[in-house]
């Protein structure tokens, strides 16, 4: 007798599942996208530098690195839409403290815990679509993941970019904004979502967790100071990358003898899964720091307001959203994808290239055509690596293989941002130097540029505004001209992915007298 929790759901059915989800990522992306375009007046108003820009961004990415596995792992083993509910609370708990913070401690902080919630929101969407629909259905579905994410991509930076430029309402309502609708997606997710539960008794892997946190926290610390706070060959340098690695082999360790391990070494005996998680590392590089500095380009070298900057990288954000889309609905109709994989990762390295070009006087014209074109390769590619691997695994390890592309494209953008913000705030630093020297202005006068904080164009003295703008321009451009070679890596590693069409019904797990399926109320 068919056990009614396994049912094959309709497409109505299904729509209404979703609703909570798809609300719950756009509140979950909302989180990083709503404080882009106010963070240098967030920081200029907490007294923060460009060390502490990239921390208020890597914060929350190191942190939904590493409890995407755990989130991942924990799906396999209960209820899904609980996870997903618990996720949203700690996104609620976190923002409401965000809001409060005194100064960039705080702030980062509450980040790190606000990573957490949105990690587990991010990671469990795409498990609960995977458990739901079939893969030949999910490229269908997962258009509309897409969508959503390029509207909370284009909705964040507008919505912040309001709220500060809002003098009753102030940046502290870039934190609260996301609270209302987290508790209308935890309401919809307990009418609408129901799915099958997996129980059986296992044990977190928790010191994987810890290992993997520390490996990882320890490599961006060095990536942040080096080259400013001491040399790059140095003893410190010697001993955080070699404590890095020495972490990391302790991780793999650990892993490797584990009950339940946060990330199954067995997962990457599918050549899929070891391509995609490669691929996804070299993608989330160039998506997180596309994000995370056009903002800075655009109010720092193109002298625009927060809204302003939110309103300009719409090339980017509409070719993200109508590419997903199109995409989705042409892969679920023929059950091929990897030539959008392909496609998707070269327009991201020529968008990357083009970007590399900017300079603080380049036209918008091409801004956009550059914009669009990295914009396309991103939504041609971030959900289509979750598919291909959703694919290739059994259905009883489908949130563990999902979580494991989502960990390493958030590990791939923490250590990313964190590179890529030390090299922007070295190159600005550099082009500055150069341009002020040129410029015949002495020494001493520096000061007024708020020694080493994200300066406020509007309370530098005119004469220094266009210098800043310049080293602001120059270097932008040149971390897209490094982010460029990652891309193009990852087009050469999806070449290496097999194409497996997509399968039109799930592949039930094996028979075990250890579980039990019973059915979400």
């Amino acid at each position: 007798m068919t056990d009614p929790s396994t049912a094959p759901m309709s497409h109505r059915q299904v729509l209404e599942a979703m609703s909570g989800l798809l609300l719950g990522l756009f509140v979950a992306v909302l989180s990083s996208t709503v404080v882009s375009n106010a963070l240098p007046r967030i920081l200029n108003d907490l007294h923060g530098g460009e060390s502490a820009y990239t921390w208020v961004i890597t914060a929350a990415l190191l942190s939904l690195t590493a409890s995407t596995p755990i989130w991942g792992k924990l799906s396999d083993l209960v209820s899904k839409k609980l996870l997903v509910q618990i996720a949203l609370v700690i996104y609620i708990v976190s923002s409401a403290l965000a809001g409060l913070s005194q100064n960039t401690g705080e702030l980062i902080a509450c980040r790190i815990l606000q990573g957490i919630g949105a990690g587990g929101v991010t990671a469990l969407a795409q498990i609960c679509l995977a458990a739901m629909v079939p893969p030949r259905e999910r490229g269908r579905y997962s258009g509309y993941f897409g969508a959503v994410f390029a509207l909370a991509t284009i909705g964040g930076p507008l919505i912040g970019g309001v709220i500060v430029d809002t003098s009753w309402l102030g940046w502290r309502w870039c934190f609260y904004v996301g609270i209302p609708f987290s508790l209308i997606a935890i309401a919809v997710l307990q009418r609408t979502l129901h799915l099958p539960v997996v129980k059986r008794r296992a044990k977190i892997d928790y010191l994987g967790a810890l290992l993997v946190t520390a490996a990882v926290s320890l490599l961006m610390i060095w990536i942040s100071l080096a080259g400013k706070n001491y040399a790059w060959l140095s003893w410190q340098t010697a001993a955080m990358v070699g404590g890095g690695l020495v972490l990391a082999v302790l991780f793999v360790f650990n892993e490797s003898r584990a009950a339940e391990p946060i990330i199954p070494l067995a997962l990457f005996r599918h050549r899929t899964v070891t391509l995609a998680a490669l691929a996804s590392i070299l993608v989330g590089v160039g998506m997180y720091g596309a994000t995370t500095f056009l903002s800075q380009y655009f109010q720092l070298a193109k002298e625009k307001s927060p809204t302003m900057a939110g309103i300009l990288t719409l090339p980017m954000i509409l070719g993200l959203a109508v590419s997903s889309m199109v995409a989705g609905r042409l892969i679920t109709k023929y059950g091929r994808w990897k030539a959008y994989l392909v496609a998707g990762t070269f327009l991201l390295a020529v968008g990357f290239g083009l970007l590399g070009t900017v300079r603080s006087d380049t036209s918008y014209g091409l801004l956009s055509l550059y914009m669009a074109a990295a914009g396309i390769g991103l939504g041609l590619t971030m959900q289509n690596l979750v598919l291909a691997v959703q694919n290739t695994v059994p259905r009883h390890e489908l949130g563990t293989a999902s979580s494991v592309v989502t960990f390493f494209r958030t590990m791939g953008g923490a250590m990313g941002v964190s590179a890529l913000g030390a090299l922007l705030a070295n190159r600005v630093t550099h082009y500055l130097t150069q341009n002020m020297a040129a410029a015949h202005v002495p020494p001493g006068a520096g000061a007024a540029l708020g020694g080493g904080e994200i300066p406020d164009l509007h309370k530098l003295p005119a004469p220094f505004v266009p210098l800043v703008t310049d080293a602001f321009g120059h270097g932008v451009g040149m971390v897209f001209l490094v982010s460029a070679p990652f891309a193009l890596l990852a087009f050469l590693v999806v070449l290496l992915i097999r194409e497996v069409p997509l399968r039109t019904a799930h592949e039930e797990a094996a028979a075990s007298p250890t579980l039990e399926l019973v059915k979400e109320g």
